[in-house]
């Protein structure tokens, strides 16, 4: 399978929502026609309209993909009416978490090929990461066209066991929410400790945005951007000796987090 497939036998994606356009937007631009592209949604927002996309339209016999981009409490009502592509080669994706290989093979086919992936929300401008992973029936070239079609909105990385996905989840998955309340919490720290709102806000934002920047960009490791920062009884140290205790501080709490929130991913898989 290759986007000549795609171009020639159509695209489905059920759900159109910021997720769901982003990844259109991307499509677009790789040359994919838009009269070789199907959305169904309930509510399709107004760009939609201008990019010449099928909206709302009989759907084609025997699509090359379809990309389900709804929330986990719908997704099975979501594809009750694809069943009829369970005989067909078709390439399933997922990007509904917590919801399983197994109960996508169960509400499709377990005969029909599915890839489970899981973005985050920077996707929606280019800067996501997504996991992913097939079921026993994906081969290496639905693993690929599974990666073209995503790497148009985020960096792909694929897992060795589906167990992890829970665990991706709970980090990258849910991990923008934990970034955008550090800023709120720096944010709030400069606050009160008398800088107005809109120059802690923009601080934070750039402290966290730039940072993320040089270690995505630099080939030395967090701990050791970390200590380029510290000087000896200086006043980075001060701050880290309240955040890096061992006890109550940032590390144990992320930890925490992570796990509560893959927890959470665990139990919508099982209902």
């Amino acid at each position: 399978m290759n986007l000549d497939d795609i171009k020639a036998r159509g695209l489905i994606l059920i759900g159109c929502g910021k997720m769901g356009s982003a990844m259109l937007a991307g499509w677009l631009d790789t040359g994919i026609p838009a009269s070789s592209i199907w959305i169904s949604d309930p509510q399709p927002n107004s760009w939609l309209a201008t990019t010449g996309v099928n909206i709302n339209k009989s759907l084609p016999e025997n699509p090359a993909v379809c990309l389900i981009a709804v929330k986990p409490q719908i997704i099975f009502e979501a594809v009750s009416n694809l069943k009829y592509y369970k005989e067909s080669d078709t390439l399933f994706i997922s990007i509904a978490a917590g919801i399983t290989l197994k109960q996508l093979e169960q509400a499709i086919s377990p005969a029909s090929t599915i890839v489970r992936a899981m973005p985050n929300t920077p996707s929606a401008i280019g800067k996501g990461i997504t996991a992913l992973i097939g079921n026993s029936v994906a081969k290496n070239e639905h693993m690929i066209i599974s990666k073209i079609l995503l790497e148009k909105i985020s960096e792909v990385v694929e897992l060795e066991h589906e167990d992890q996905m829970d665990i991706v989840t709970g980090l990258s998955g849910s991990g923008p929410a934990y970034v955008f309340y550090l800023i709120e919490a720096l944010t709030n720290a400069g606050i009160e400790l008398g800088l107005t709102k809109d120059k802690a806000l923009h601080l934070a934002k750039a402290t966290v945005a730039g940072s993320g920047a040089l270690a995505m960009s630099s080939k030395e490791s967090p701990s050791a951007l970390r200590e380029n920062v510290t000087s000896p009884n200086g006043t980075t140290q001060a701050g880290l000796e309240i955040l890096m205790d061992q006890k109550c501080g940032l590390g144990p709490l992320i930890k925490n987090t992570v796990e509560a929130a893959a927890k959470r991913s665990k139990e919508l898989g099982n209902g």
